[in-house]
């Protein structure tokens, strides 16, 4: 049987393979060679794209021009909200080329700080507010070092001129900008973790890049020295007309910084609002980012493009309605000097609650940036004693006229011998309300409750009095009245509603 020649079937692992039904072999040759070159493009574009966003990332980065101030602003206040952030934006007023025909500043010859925030950044992201500070804010320098070298006495002025000491002697924005974070370091106690430095010719560009950002202006505008010219209603601003409308002043409103400030606030969310909505637009976006990083001037701490970057995205999905922009509530400092009729000073010791709400990385209290209505005790109720503590002669009995001709009674007024640095209305119990009517003819001074025997009431006035004042409180104290035209704004909100 084994040899009858007729074979059995061959184990499977001997079959011969079945030829290729026709056009099978060529389908899947043409199919591999299809997928190669398919991968070879792809990785190609892969490639491109990355040597692309590599040179955007480098071209922006190199925009940028990065300071390390560090060693310039000395010893900070302490951070005990690492994870939050404090940013200082700056706002500068160059005196060079096409900034010049802006405002009536052509006899200025060095940058200074026209603008002046502090943005809060909560560790948890979930919210954001703006303080805008008035440029004309009277408040304690310290020493600064200059273009020079030299360094600046500490002087009693308005706070923009700290961004000037710094520019003197050749412009120098790293010690501008090091000259104002010193100051508000040193009469907020907020600790400052980086700063924004723009410079105006940016700011039009950015507006210019992003084709334009919507307005809306309830009154006519008619400003010469901008040469600005709107009617009342929505307007899509050109970079030009963009600059001209946040820096007029003069000519718009009851022409005070403080209504500027108001306008700022609104056309910078609308800038924000308007730069958001192009980030589907590749080639909008990098115009937009070419013109912003070439107009600012950061800290290097910052991370240049890449921290920029990083901040932003820790950010993106806060709404407009959760960021709150407000103005540090003021007082016109005429009521100290009636001389000074520009500048203004920060109502004690409301400003310190908020300063507070910065440094405790905390929400400010509706309660702080809302206006209140005027006290309702006559001044005549208001029996005071007013000492002088300044070594300033004759300032005793100066104030005490000023406080005579609003009404109040001054029962005495002398010199004293010591020379507090803080100016206090003391008061004892039964006189809160007597001293929170004070408080709103004397805004810059903080409050103490004091017992024992002696006046009702007393104003003394230490070596800050017509600068700024800290609190010191020791009980209830009494809430002076912040200024009328303070308000507060959300992002999201339309400066015609």
């Amino acid at each position: 049987m084994a040899e009858s020649g007729v074979s059995g079937p061959r184990p499977r692992e001997q079959r011969e393979p079945s030829p290729p039904a026709p056009g099978k072999a060529s389908r899947r040759s043409r199919r591999a060679r299809i997928a190669a070159w398919a991968s070879v493009v792809l990785t190609s574009a892969l490639v491109i794209a990355a040597i692309g966003a590599y040179a955007a990332y480098r071209h922006l980065n190199g925009n940028i021009h990065q300071v390390n101030i560090s060693r310039l602003v000395g010893r900070q206040p302490p951070d005990h909200h690492p994870h939050a952030e404090n940013i200082v934006i700056i706002g500068s007023d160059s005196r060079h080329g096409q900034s010049a025909r802006y405002g009536n500043s052509r006899e200025l010859t060095t940058d200074q700080s026209d603008t002046l925030m502090i943005v809060h950044i909560p560790a948890d992201r979930q919210w954001a507010e703006v303080m805008s500070i008035p440029r004309d804010s009277w408040v304690n320098i310290p020493s600064c070092t200059m273009g020079n070298g030299q360094k600046s006495s500490p002087q009693i002025f308005k706070i923009n001129e700290a961004f000037a000491i710094g520019n003197l002697y050749g412009n120098h924005t790293d010690l501008g900008v090091a000259c104002t974070i010193k100051t508000i370091e040193h009469d907020t106690g907020i600790h400052v973790d980086h700063f924004v430095a723009v410079n105006f010719a940016g700011f039009k560009d950015m507006v210019t890049a992003l084709g334009g950002v919507p307005e809306c202006n309830t009154q006519a505008i008619d400003d010469p020295l901008s040469g600005l010219r709107l009617t009342a209603g929505h307007h899509l601003l050109n970079g030009t007309q963009a600059l001209g409308y946040v820096r007029a002043r003069y000519t718009l409103g009851d022409g005070s910084d403080l209504e500027r400030i108001g306008r700022q606030q609104a056309f910078m969310a609308g800038v924000v609002k308007r730069a958001r909505s192009e980030l589907l637009n590749p080639v909008a976006t990098y115009r937009f980012l070419d013109a912003a990083t070439r107009s600012i001037t950061i800290d290097s701490q910052l991370g240049g493009i890449a921290g920029l970057y990083r901040l932003g995205n820790s950010l993106k999905s806060l709404p407009p309605s959760k960021i709150t922009f407000f103005t540090l509530p003021t007082y016109p400092r005429s009521l100290v000097d009636p001389l000074d009729l520009a500048n203004v000073m920060w109502t004690q010791p409301l400003d310190s609650r908020i300063f507070q709400a910065f440094r405790d990385d905390a929400r400010v209290p509706v309660a702080l940036i809302r206006p209140r209505r005027p006290p309702r005790l006559p001044a005549r109720d208001v029996r005071v004693t007013v000492l002088n503590g300044t070594g300033q002669p004759g300032l005793a009995a100066s104030v005490a006229s000023i406080l005579q001709q609003d009404g109040a009674a001054v029962t005495r007024s002398a010199d004293v011998t010591s020379l507090p640095t803080q100016t206090v209305i003391k008061y004892r119990p039964g006189y809160a309300r007597q001293a929170s009517r004070l408080g709103a003819m004397v805004t810059g001074a903080a409050f103490r409750l004091v017992g024992g025997h002696g006046p009702g009431l007393t104003l003394l006035l230490g070596s800050n009095y017509g600068t700024t004042a800290q609190a010191i409180t020791s009980g209830a104290a009494p809430n002076p009245q912040p200024s009328p035209s303070f308000t507060a704004r959300k992002a999201s909100q339309n400066i015609c509603t």
